[in-house]
């Protein structure tokens, strides 16, 4: 038996199914080890495919998989666009190819030529951009993308290593690079480099996770409809300036994780792999099947061996061209499902075993972890699944999948929840710490209060929820309001209380550190095509005389408390109190004792419980006058303890919407 199951009882009547799940995955790295040597030697398609030059023969191959094609040719500026100048040759098993020989293209084909591919096939001929390009460009003036061979006479040359987190818990700071600047217009490599790296090195965060890296047509997909799989975002700089963004990262001691979409591919025709040799199904799923029903895209056929292929040799590129440290996995609850979640309610062990499972694409996620981790063991995976899939990360000999983390999506669901529907005295403090801590101990979960999710369109962040339009008009230090210092208190208490009892990580949309006030609205027909929302406005908490700067104090001091005391690595939270008369919790992890009151009432001489007798210090308090609160409680007070009957308590000042955390001197 499985571990996974030896260790879930409630996993026993799946055993067998968690038994073939494991099966499947070696048999199909034995297929591939039989046929290639290795897995490593399986995910190197891009090393063939694509452009690569001849030493021998002196001159570039253009390699490509298109069985259903009739006939291809290469042509761009360096043929003068003749469409049929360079015919691909069909030498077998799908692969097309055409050879450029120095004597002829040398002084043609060079660095940042223009090209296309034609692929003329059962549904007539079409101008395709080349599948494993590494670089795709857009026209400003017809908006048409090509791709771009890109061969610099001088590579860049990676100076620092990756930095090790020792015993620091994993804390992002998820970024986008073209929305990173304060400007209306798209940021750039350069520009993240030196106005973003710095600020997150600053604020206390060890990892950066970058959305929208692989190229995609539509700026206002966020990235999450992706083309061409190979290639780094053009609109955002050159491979080199990601690169120089990677490297200077790890400089300053920063890992850097990819957001990875192999989830689902955009169906644009002229830019992606859709019908790219005239068929649904080279490399996707034909007809309903392959399309999702909600993203307006297209799905991958996990169990196509070119698939599988493909998408192994995505994930070795950009470990290894770009010096990724890893991956957040995008959208894997829709992998993992055919029904791709929707509407699911996970209640019963065979909903994640049955005929619902598309079982080719959980092979493929174990073979991804496998390949991720043997390439560096440091490398990290991530895992957006939201159905709470068991073993999505165990070990994939004891029945798992292999990802070293999961996002605890339901935390900022929860919180919205809250928010939206709940008055503050409808609050359930039981239903607070549960739904906080409610999650299996070997799944190593990233918390997070909101991500980019909650700041698009459509939704709101948490300060815009809790502050709404007082925050264009109101968030001057020196005035008072009291709807602003409601949300100012709580902005602060469902960050710390979330990274405090959520998970083993914690990860923070960039600007929502310090409550940044407004949604995210790429540009598009509807808004003119208005970049006004699609920027961060760093300086609202720069100037220094807005509140929001308060808010980014606090988080620094958030991050510098669990980092320094371990908070995450510790044992499980000791709930001690849940005051539901009063609004609040307390509970006790690694040896502090935390006291939330989200009431709307100041309690003096609140008794609390607590384990051990001693004086206890406060080692952090919300209610700070550095973060914005009001200085209600003493911070230099020591708090004595006493042993009454079978318990030890103390008494302290219970502040209204405040957190405070006390630390025993022995």
């Amino acid at each position: 038996m499985l571990a996974i199951v030896e260790n879930d009882n409630w996993l026993s009547p799946v055993a067998d199914e968690v038994q073939k799940r494991y099966d499947r995955f070696c048999n199909c790295l034995k297929t591939i080890e039989k046929q290639y040597g290795s897995l490593g030697n399986f995910a190197t398609a891009h090393h063939f495919f694509g452009f690569h030059y001849d030493r021998v023969r002196r001159g570039w191959w253009y390699r490509e998989w298109a069985p259903a094609a009739h006939y291809m040719s290469l042509f761009g500026d360096f043929n003068n666009w003749d469409r049929y100048a360079n015919p691909l040759e069909n030498t077998g098993n799908g692969i097309w190819e055409v050879f450029l020989p120095d004597d002829e293209y040398k002084t043609k084909f060079v660095h940042g030529s223009l090209l296309k591919v034609l692929v003329q096939s059962s549904i007539g001929e079409q101008e395709r951009i080349p599948i494993y390009i590494n670089r795709v460009v857009q026209d400003e003036n017809t908006k048409d993308f090509s791709a771009q061979f890109w061969n610099p006479e001088t590579p860049y040359v990676f100076e620092n290593q990756t930095p090790v987190l020792n015993d620091e818990p994993l804390l992002i700071y998820e970024s986008h690079v073209g929305m990173a600047q304060e400007k209306e217009e798209v940021g750039s490599y350069n520009e993240f480099i030196t106005n973003v790296l710095p600020r997150i090195k600053a604020d206390g965060y060890n990892a950066v996770q970058l959305m929208a890296i692989a190229e995609h047509p539509y700026y206002g997909s966020f990235g999450y409809h992706v083309s061409n799989f190979f290639a780094a975002s053009s609109r955002f700089g050159t491979p080199e300036e990601l690169k120089k963004l990677v490297d200077t990262a790890h400089g300053m001691g920063l890992l850097v994780i990819m957001d990875l979409v192999h989830s689902h591919t955009v169906k644009n025709v002229r830019e992606g792999i859709n019908l790219f040799d005239g068929t649904e199904y080279q490399y996707l799923k034909p007809g309903q099947e392959g399309v999702h029903p909600q993203w307006d895209s297209k799905l991958f056929n996990y169990g196509k061996t070119e698939t599988l292929q493909l998408l192994l040799s995505n994930v070795r590129y950009w470990l290894e061209e770009y010096h990724f440290d890893g991956y957040r996995f995008d959208g894997v609850t829709s992998m993992l499902y055919k029904n791709h979640g929707i509407g699911e309610t996970f209640d019963d062990p065979w909903k994640y075993f049955g005929d619902n499972i598309d079982n080719d694409a959980v092979t493929y996620l174990q073979l991804a972890n496998k390949l991720i981790h043997d390439i560096d063991n440091q490398n990290i995976t991530i895992a957006e699944d939201v159905s709470g899939m068991p073993g999505i990360c165990a070990k994939i000999e004891d029945g798992g999948i292999g990802f070293d983390y999961r996002l605890g999506m339901g935390l900022p669901d929860f919180w919205i929840k809250v928010l939206k529907d709940q008055t503050d005295e409808q609050w359930n403090m039981h239903e607070f710490f549960f739904t906080m801590t409610n999650r299996l101990s070997d799944v190593k979960t990233i918390a997070y209060a909101e991500s980019h999710d909650q700041a698009l369109v459509g939704d709101k962040t948490l300060a815009f929820r809790l502050m709404d339009k007082e925050m264009y008009t109101a968030m001057a230090k020196n005035q008072q309001n009291l709807i602003i210092d409601r949300g100012i208190a709580l902005h602060k208490m469902i960050r710390f209380f979330t990274i405090c009892l959520g998970g083993d990580a914690w990860l923070n949309f960039m600007g929502n550190e310090f409550g940044h006030p407004e949604w995210i609205d790429f540009p598009r027909y509807d808004n003119g095509w208005s970049y006004k929302y699609a920027k961060r406005q760093w300086s609202l908490s720069d100037n220094g005389y807005l509140k929001y700067h308060w808010l980014g104090d606090f988080d620094k001091a958030m991050i510098d408390f669990v980092k320094r005391t371990h908070l995450l690595a510790s044992n499980s939270a000791w709930l001690l109190e849940a005051d539901e008369e009063n609004k609040t919790i307390i509970f006790e992890k690694n040896n502090f004792i935390f006291v939330f009151n989200w009431g709307q009432k100041s309690l003096p001489d609140y008794e609390v419980k607590v384990k051990q007798t001693g004086d206890y210090k406060i080692v952090l308090s919300t209610d700070s006058q550095c973060f914005g609160g009001f200085g209600n409680v003493d911070e230099k007070a020591v708090f004595p303890s006493e042993k009454r009957g079978d318990g030890v308590f103390m008494k302290v000042y219970n502040v209204a919407r405040t957190a405070v955390v006390y630390s025993v001197d022995n």
